[in-house]
């Protein structure tokens, strides 16, 4: 049996300010981390240094910013090199309850196919308008999966296993940017591979840096969206007869011989 050997992925776009205290959270539960420099500017770039040179650390950096999705496609293959079998994919600017960390990859031992996922649990200090967003990108979601098996498709902190989730990455448009949550998902799902589920409480800091970007990436999560509607119409036999299939199955348990 392949051993688990699980590491965190934490992409960094100028978060210089808040990067340390989210890895040495990380650090302190013993996860080794891959830092993602997507082209930060200087007093980010050298915050980076410093924590590379600490034990359990890789730093990936990237000459110039390509956004989210690409920071993490590229930190997932370095932790593959690295011999890592799992990676928890984090953000850099403190929204994620890191204390659930551990709980992520106790569930991830437990079942090693699968990927672990964030609910996200919201306080009053998210936007409304995200909060929104999120309802709609949800209904896409059910409509590409024709299911309601993700109930969440944007929150970014998540358990990978590394194998199937780059087989999808090298074959697939997955997104570059804020699109790619959704789209590696919504792939994996149409693969059959596992999904489990995790409440987590998500974060919005008073003075956090974000870089999500309100027109410019509602505008690839459409295309995004459109572009997984088209596949789902040519998968859809397939994720009908999966639904099928479920539904009889506890029946045929409970059924007499």
């Amino acid at each position: 049996m392949t051993p688990h050997k699980l590491c965190a992925v934490i992409p960094v776009y100028n978060h210089g300010a808040t990067v340390a205290a989210v890895h040495a959270q990380l650090a302190a539960l013993g996860l080794p981390c891959v830092l993602v420099d997507d082209g930060s500017a200087p007093d980010c770039a050298a915050a980076l240094d410093t924590l590379a040179a600490l034990p359990g650390t890789h730093l990936v950096r990237r000459a110039q910013n390509g956004g989210k999705g690409a920071a993490v496609q590229d930190g997932l293959r370095a932790a593959r090199g690295l011999g890592y079998t799992h990676a928890l994919q984090v953000d850099a600017d403190g929204q994620h309850a890191l204390t659930d960390a551990a709980l992520f990859a106790q569930a991830s031992r437990a079942q090693p196919q699968a990927v672990i996922c964030g609910a996200p649990v919201y306080g009053d200090d998210v936007p409304r308008s995200r909060l929104y967003g999120r309802w709609l990108t949800r209904v896409w979601v059910w409509i590409n999966t024709l299911s309601l098996d993700i109930p969440d498709a944007m929150c970014g902190f998540r358990v990978y296993p590394l194998d199937p989730v780059l087989q999808v990455i090298d074959g697939a448009q997955v997104g570059r940017r804020m699109d790619f949550d959704i789209a590696i998902l919504v792939r994996l799902h149409w693969r059959g591979v596992p999904l489990a589920w995790l409440p987590t409480r998500v974060i919005y800091p008073e003075g956090g840096v974000s870089h999500f970007k309100a027109l410019r990436d509602n505008v690839l999560i459409s295309r995004m969206h459109a572009r997984l509607f088209f596949g789902m119409l040519l998968r859809a036999p397939a994720l009908l007869l999966r639904r099928l299939a479920k539904s009889v199955r506890p029946q045929a348990k409970g059924a007499r011989p």
